[in-house]
């Protein structure tokens, strides 16, 4: 009797290929997919920066409407008609507004004339100290085309914000347009929000509708804690700097302050600039020691808000890491100019939140609009 001889398999190196299939299929998967969110994101952006004229003006009555949306809300609870109470709310707001300006433009006018002379002195006096007495071998020619360069980049920046080439009246007739326009469209919104916002849910599928509203008000949420936040921030930042730079008898106080006010709907960036501003003039009109004491408190008052304060005034209504600000900023104002670094991170954190709150999705419950 014959034994046969037992054959060991040798390892195929096609079946071994074949393993390695799925996960490469998987990459190429994802590959796919994440090209194609590329080119539809990037044919939005497109979109939106041929449509600026348009787009800017719904943004800003987004905001306006989400600013007077509780004053609207209260009026009608108490049994206003839906286009008296909007109304209202904008008359309310345009008193508001020029209540303010009449209160602060005295003193602001007389200070703002000299700001710009101010900024100039003092970036003469940095240049200076660079050129002759910095530990840096820095000449004045490298200084100059520098300050040269950085001048031409903000008249860039600022011919790029107004969304187009056109100068003088033509550009002034498209600020006031475009102003119009978003008024118009703020009275529409806060009149006709929450019954807009039916109407589009109403259209989507049964059981889609109910994750979509969570979702538009989960985006609604998170804009009004944006600003929220925001304006308690500039009003903490700028009553800090304002007492420094009154204590050290600086002048310039409340420029300043209305800038750092303003600097704080703009994330990084603009308490950076308010900061380098508030020092710049600290050091001309207040010297060397009132400068530095006004970097340090800058420098705290920075830290303690973005490490203390904005996580607490915030909270999870925006819930961005500091990376991700920052490339919204940037990429805002490099396809918007001023306006972009203004409305990149809200409108970033509006779209994270409304995501988030669609991938959740439905739970068991009934949840009103609440006049987005």
């Amino acid at each position: 009797m014959r034994v046969g001889k037992s054959v060991v398999a040798e390892p195929n190196p096609r079946s071994a290929s074949r393993r390695v299939h799925p996960v490469v299929d998987r990459l190429g998967a994802y590959s796919w997919r994440l090209i194609g969110i590329g080119v539809v994101a990037l044919a939005a952006l497109w979109l939106l920066s041929r449509m600026r004229a348009v787009a800017i003006p719904i943004i800003v009555a987004v905001f306006l409407s989400r600013i007077l949306a509780p004053i609207s809300e209260w009026l009608r609870r108490h049994r206003w008609p839906a286009s008296v109470a909007a109304a209202a709310s904008l008359l309310a707001f345009f008193v508001v507004l020029a209540g303010a300006i009449a209160a602060i433009a005295p003193s602001v006018a007389d200070e703002t004339e000299s700001l710009g002379t101010t900024l100039t002195e003092a970036i003469d006096d940095v240049e200076d100290w660079v050129v002759e007495d910095g530990p840096f071998n820095v000449s004045r020619e490298t200084v100059d085309r520098l300050r040269e360069r950085t001048g031409e980049r903000f008249d860039g920046l600022l011919r790029e914000s107004d969304g187009a080439v056109l100068e003088g009246a033509t550009l002034v007739a498209e600020v006031i347009a475009g102003l119009i326009l978003a008024l118009l469209l703020t009275f529409f919104m806060l009149r006709d929000g929450a019954r807009f916002t039916s109407w589009v849910i109403s259209h989507a599928r049964p059981e889609r509708q109910l994750q979509l509203r969570r979702a538009a008000e989960g985006g609604w949420s998170a804009l009004g804690g944006y600003l929220r936040g925001a304006a308690l921030l500039g009003l903490v930042e700028s009553v800090i700097i304002g007492i420094t730079l009154f204590a050290v008898g600086a002048g310039l106080v409340v420029p300043v302050m209305l800038l750092t006010f303003a600097a704080a709907f703009i994330p990084i960036i603009g308490a950076i600039a308010a900061g380098v501003v508030a020092i710049l003039v600290a050091l001309v009109t207040g010297g060397t020691v009132a400068a530095l004491i006004v970097a340090v408190v800058a420098l705290v008052v920075q830290q303690l808000d973005n490490d203390v304060l904005a996580p607490i005034i915030y909270g999870r209504s925006l819930s961005l890491h500091p990376v991700t600000v920052l490339l919204s900023v940037v990429a805002g104002g490099a396809l918007f100019g001023i306006a972009g670094t203004v409305l990149a991170v809200p409108l970033v954190a509006v779209t994270v939140n409304v995501t988030k709150e669609i991938r959740v999705g439905d739970t068991p419950g009934d949840v009103t609009a609440q006049g987005v």
